[in-house]
């Protein structure tokens, strides 16, 4: 009798560190919302941070052709301009 509640006692532990072991189906589920989740994020911070290195970009790009833009009139207002008369 001993030796059968001794196998039986063993067989309990063996069968409850192996149920304690394995993840769930719902863990697994929990675990990749989650990590969806995170990519989601990533996802939102890269799209961030491009959007705002392109508008640096544009903002940089337009105030130089304003500048080109600016220094092309002047050249044309000195060519136009009449000389002045003696």
């Amino acid at each position: 009798m001993k030796k059968i509640l001794g196998l039986f006692t063993v067989g309990a532990m063996a069968a409850g560190l192996t149920l304690m072991a394995q993840d769930t189906a719902k863990d697994n589920a929990k675990k990749a919302g989650s990590d969806v989740k995170e990519v989601g994020k990533a996802t939102g911070r890269a799209a961030k941070h491009t959007g705002k290195a392109v508008a640096k970009g544009t903002k940089k790009g337009v105030n130089k052709t304003a500048g080109a833009t600016e220094k092309g009139a002047e050249k044309v207002k000195d060519k136009t301009a009449t000389p002045p008369q003696n």
